[in-house]
């Protein structure tokens, strides 16, 4: 199989579209060959322990830039209590008042019911604003590309705030980053849409290559032809032979950029399985964890050029993604990036991971310890036992 795609790809020249990367033209070959595997779903306590770190981070992290920004770095009760913000994410007065109770080593509780910041929620913040200023040009480049793995090359404002947290963005990115750069982005509001969108003035060919062709090329405009995607699994993760062939052969496929034309391509093939892989790849490289909530892209389909059920890729892929399923939801996590373990490796941690792991560290240091030891070692509910030892899945359309 893997043979006669890449005479195909190397047989036929690459087209350009304006605005798109090369893609290679080898299309009039495919065939629907989207091989049927059966992958079971199994456990990893180390990436679920790295998702399980940040429970009740990005709550704090609200907080924190509500009393952070007021002046002194404190805020009366009532005044946080009156944001309509703070009660939505808290669920009313008595969840917000439990919260500060509980998270003392973040908030201080003064006499007369004001709200300031201890002296270690000070340190992190400090010195997560100097991250965010001294890291910017690379934030504006993850959210071009971003942009620029759309078709349209545009985003609803809506999911860009899904994917906020994930890619580092402030929380006023509107009223900061996107005024600071108005020859990268704008604002529409297409007729008849009731969404606004975030839209990308043009194209750069320098930031259209994706992390793969780095990594394995070394940015030398090396052969990108067939690149096979880094895979790990869990341990104790059994494969049977018939998968194990094909996982080979999938790897020698050609590879298509994400940033790349994908009209051309067979959404019943393996070839352009792998270039949806690619995407999500790319994606979650994007980010500042490598890793995002399934829900957060769910939306993205027809955005991404997409088939039908085209998160099933992460079940299909466990050995490049994992889907963790805690804290009550499903986050995708890029296996390549932890290295087997629950923290990022050096070469795939951004600054801002490190101080949100900080501030974890400190968030965890207010709970008693036997809760403590529970939120450090990841604690399984038996909704997640259930599902050790193997669950299914059906991987064709």
């Amino acid at each position: 199989m893997a043979g006669r795609w890449l005479r195909a790809a190397r047989g036929m020249g690459g087209r350009r579209r304006r605005g798109w990367s090369e893609a290679p033209a080898f299309a009039a070959e495919q065939r629907a060959t989207l091989v049927n595997v059966k992958l079971k779903w199994v456990k990893d306590r180390a990436l679920d322990g790295a998702v399980s770190r940040e429970r009740d981070l990005r709550a704090a992290h609200h907080l924190l830039d509500v009393v952070s920004a007021r002046p002194g770095h404190r805020v009366s009760r009532p005044e946080l209590l009156a944001d309509s913000s703070v009660r939505r994410a808290f669920g009313g007065v008595d969840g917000v008042d439990a919260f500060l109770a509980r998270y003392h080593t973040l908030f201080t509780l003064r006499r007369g019911g004001g709200v300031s910041l201890t002296d270690a929620a000070l340190d992190l913040r400090r010195r997560e604003v100097d991250c965010l200023v001294e890291s910017e040009p690379d934030l504006v480049s993850r959210l071009r590309r971003l942009l620029m793995l759309t078709l349209p090359r545009s985003l609803p404002l809506h999911t860009v705030d899904l994917l906020r947290w994930d890619l580092g963005l402030p929380r006023d990115y509107r009223a900061s980053i996107l005024r600071r750069y108005p020859d990268h982005f704008a604002l529409d509001q297409p007729e008849g849409d009731e969404r606004v969108w975030l839209r990308l003035l043009w194209w750069d060919d320098g930031l259209a290559v994706s992390e793969l062709e780095k990594s394995t090329a070394g940015g030398g405009g090396g052969d990108t032809t067939c690149l096979p995607f880094p895979v790990s699994f869990t341990k104790g993760f059994g494969l049977r032979s018939k998968c194990i062939n094909w996982l080979k052969e999938w790897q020698a496929l050609p590879y298509t950029s994400p940033y790349a034309d994908p009209s051309g391509l067979d959404r019943r093939t393996d070839v352009s399985e792998k270039r949806n892989v690619g995407v999500f790849h790319e994606l979650l490289h994007l980010t500042v964890a490598k890793r995002t909530e399934r829900r957060n892209v769910s939306n993205m389909r027809k955005l991404l050029g997409m088939p039908q059920k085209f998160t099933k890729v992460f079940e299909r892929h466990p050995g490049i993604f994992y889907l963790s399923r805690v804290l009550g939801t499903q986050t995708v996590v890029l296996r390549e990036a932890y290295g087997g373990g629950s923290l990022l490796l050096a070469k795939h941690a951004h600054p801002l991971a490190t101080i949100r792991e900080e501030y974890s560290a400190v968030m965890r240091a207010a709970l008693p310890p036997r809760r403590r030891r529970s939120r450090e070692s990841d604690s399984c509910s038996e909704q997640d036992e259930e599902c050790v030892g193997g669950e299914e899945f059906e991987l064709t359309e």
